[in-house]
């Protein structure tokens, strides 16, 4: 499954290496791109988009509309 979410409370890279590993600790083999500029974070993994989005949320980061 292929997911892209708004993530608006990114402000640097070390946000983006937090969130990757967050989302690595629930899926290990996920692909997990964060572009800082645009703050969006693409993941390419097997879970649902549900269990994706609250890992993101529980690393400390908000998903516009979610």
């Amino acid at each position: 499954m292929l997911l892209k979410v708004k993530v608006p409370n990114i402000a640097c890279e070390a946000c983006g290496e937090k969130i990757t590993e967050s989302i690595h600790t629930m899926e290990p083999d996920a692909q997990v791109n964060v572009d800082v500029k645009s703050k969006i974070v693409t993941v390419e993994s097997q879970a649902s988009e549900e269990s994706i989005k609250q890992v993101i949320v529980a690393a400390g980061y908000n998903i516009e509309g979610y």
